[in-house]
């Protein structure tokens, strides 16, 4: 019997199995006017896909702008209702706010497959909420942080733990917030301009879980 944490780690998602070409970009904390629309038209320029994780009442403050995540063909997965630290709440707290969310993303057009994907907020849940939650869930991690929402950074320090760390498969975490974004924006540009010279394409998370 493998230990719990072992078992944890082994359950998750962190990385899509490919032998192709693919980075897949997420986005955490949004929906929001100041940094998600700019996003948006990153990538529809660069005609990449991405995954967003959402908060629930971000969903509601926003809902015309969660909305053309969907129309433009990205997919959308549960970030909680309010951003909670799973390590700092009780199970019924932390599962009531996912369900929650839930109850957001449905009412708001969420397609069937992408409800089915959760990203705990800084990546932190306890093992009694783990158990839970990957009944009804695909837990999705990952193995490229930026760093993108610490002010101590640069855009080119967030775009070179991309560089250095990022392979075929690789999820990359990036965060349309407006504490990220002078950070955040810069190093998404310079992360799709450097992976599509080399040959790789952006997808959704949807498409692989």
């Amino acid at each position: 019997m493998l230990p719990r944490v072992l078992e944890l780690f082994i359950s998750v998602t962190c990385r899509i199995k490919t032998d192709e070409k693919k980075i897949f970009l997420t986005f955490d904390d949004g929906p929001v006017p100041e940094a998600t629309p700019q996003v948006l038209e990153i990538l529809g320029r660069e005609k990449a896909k991405a995954t967003f994780f959402c908060i629930g009442e971000n969903i509601i403050k926003h809902p015309d702008l969660f909305r053309q995540i969907i129309d433009d063909g990205h997919a959308v997965g549960n970030h909680t209702f309010h951003h909670l630290n799973g390590w700092h709440n009780t199970f019924d707290a932390y599962l009531n706010n996912i369900e929650q969310c839930k109850e957001v993303l449905e009412k708001n057009g969420q397609s069937r497959q992408s409800q089915m994907l959760f990203r705990p907020p800084y990546g932190k849940l306890t093992y009694s909420q783990y158990a839970a939650v990957k009944k009804k869930y695909k837990i999705v991690m990952w193995d490229v942080l930026t760093y993108d929402w610490k002010k101590n950074r640069s855009p080119l320090f967030c775009y070179d733990k991309v560089i250095r760390k990022a392979v075929p498969g690789s999820i990359i975490v990036f965060h349309d917030s407006i504490k990220a974004k002078e950070r955040m924006l810069p190093a998404l540009e310079m992360t799709i301009k450097h992976f599509s010279q080399l040959g790789f394409q952006f997808d959704s998370l949807d498409k692989y879980l």
